[in-house]
């Protein structure tokens, strides 16, 4: 739709959080609360967006940096919702469709209500629709008044409600679609004489109706989906709220979540169908799974991508990690900026550092840490062993206690392996070093040079047995 146009009003600093961080910026299920505005908005059919900014500005361009069709307005003073919205006219110049507003702190609104008031708007003829809820407790927030026809004749304030208007539940949730061309006109004319000395955007209403101009009010059932954040406890309410939406969408997409209040996926995560996530799981930023995956309690998934029928057991972390398909993570194991091809075992309490790929069919054991090493297909390190900077070659077998000796105090020197290699527990490769096709390193070994193919090599401290040696005991 090219005749929609959305302002989000992001200006505030949001004092009740007592941050630092500006308060649309704060993080709900993964990405800022003002980014789920922003995108109800677009899927609502927004063609331009303009998000009014003022604490920490800088902050929000820099997030939403390279947007299509988003402009910003500065807000430099907060003087009220009427004064950012005329803040916004300027990026809006010559724009004569609808105008969505929308509160940054408001983020839990879907684009299907927004979807509905347009058209509700669009169907009645009105210059303003303003999206309303009723609410037990409706304290500290506007009241709507309505004439006898049902029509919006006034919003009126908290603190400037008498004690009869206070006693209404219908509320003013914020959230309008108006004419662009009364909108702003409207907001130059907004005064400040109320008990905040603000420029309230309610005004708008009395003066449609001045207008002879048609106000109507578009309600919404769920309180939640216009609940403001405020503080810290607020915004903990509106995480649970988004990950119901999240947990159901997925598990009418065919996910098995176990628990769905114990699983913290966040918005952007994809999980393929027949895919069961346990309790505790956390999946974030931009997360993939595929189909016929196990993820159980307690992995954590950042910003990775996971083939299908992979199995990632209990308190495996893995961050900015690509996954083929069936690969086993197993409990304990860390893994970061890895590329993982299919068939591949890892851990339990395994560590892999930036720069590992494994082909597949690759064994890595537990306490084994590798560190930019590619490993080729079948290869196997079962345990305690640590692999850095190393080109391992296919079907090697590094035992127990294995050490690529790489930095020497001042660089990193590279171990290369090469293929049908057999090296036997506790050795160490000094690097940098090459190791030929088909050789075995004997148990113990140190290497200090190259080892030519088909070699054995062997280097050991001769063993000396001292006869009628006895421990002597302490008197």
């Amino acid at each position: 739709m090219g005749d929609l146009a959305a302002i989000i009003l992001a200006a505030g600093k949001g004092t009740r959080m007592k941050s630092e961080l500006v308060k649309v910026m704060h993080p709900l299920a993964g990405v800022p609360m003002v980014a789920w505005p922003v995108e109800a908005a677009r899927q609502a059919g927004a063609s331009r967006m303009v998000l009014v900014v003022g604490h920490q500005a800088d902050t929000i361009r820099e997030h939403f940096a390279g947007t299509e069709n988003m402009a910003f307005a500065l807000q430099e003073e907060q003087l009220g919702t009427g004064h950012a919205v005329a803040s916004a006219a300027a990026p809006l110049d010559g724009f004569r469709g609808r105008v969505l507003i929308l509160c940054g702190d408001v983020p839990l609104i879907r684009a299907e209500t927004l979807q509905g008031m347009i058209d509700a708007h669009g169907a009645s003829g009105a210059a303003l629709t303003v999206l309303t809820t009723r609410l037990e407790n409706p304290f500290g927030y506007g009241r709507i008044i309505r004439g006898f026809d049902g029509r919006v004749i006034r919003i009126v304030e908290e603190k400037d409600a008498t004690p009869e208007e206070r006693g209404r539940n219908e509320v003013n949730a914020g959230i309008y679609c108006a004419e662009a061309a009364f909108l702003f006109d409207a907001v130059k004319r907004i005064g400040n004489d109320n008990a905040q000395g603000e420029y309230y955007l309610t005004d708008i209403v009395t003066m449609a109706n001045e207008r002879g101009l048609r106000c109507t009010a578009h309600p919404v059932a769920d309180p939640m989906e216009v609940m403001g954040v405020n503080d810290r406890a607020q915004l903990a309410e509106a995480g649970r709220f988004a990950r119901q939406r999240i947990n159901g969408a997925l598990m009418l997409d065919g996910v098995t979540i176990v628990d769905p209040a114990a699983a913290y996926i966040d918005r952007g995560v994809t999980v393929g169908r027949d895919t069961t996530i346990h309790p505790g799981v956390h999946l974030s930023g931009e997360t993939r799974i595929g189909e016929g995956c196990v993820i159980e309690s307690g992995a954590v998934i950042k910003g990775s991508t996971l083939g299908d029928g992979c199995v990632v057991e209990p308190g495996a972390m893995i961050r900015s990690c690509r996954l083929g398909s069936r690969v086993m993570v197993k409990a304990g194991t860390v893994m970061e900026d890895a590329v993982i091809h299919d068939h591949t075992a890892i851990g339990p309490m395994a560590h892999l550092r930036p720069g590992t790929e494994l082909m597949a069919h690759v064994k890595i054991g537990n306490f084994v840490e590798t560190k930019k090493i590619t490993m080729g297909e079948g290869s196997k390190a079962s345990h305690l062993t640590y692999l850095g900077d190393a080109s391992i070659g296919s079907n090697v077998n590094v035992g127990c206690g294995t050490i690529t000796c790489n930095y020497d105090g001042v660089r990193k020197h590279r171990t290369v392996i090469e293929d049908d290699v057999f090296v036997g527990s506790d050795v160490q490769f000094v690097a940098p070093v090459t190791i030929g096709r088909n050789s075995l390193i004997a148990a113990g070994t140190t290497v200090t040079r190259d080892v030519p193919p088909d070699s054995l090599a062997i280097a050991r401290t001769p063993q000396v047995n001292k006869d009628g040696w006895k421990l002597k005991k302490r008197d």
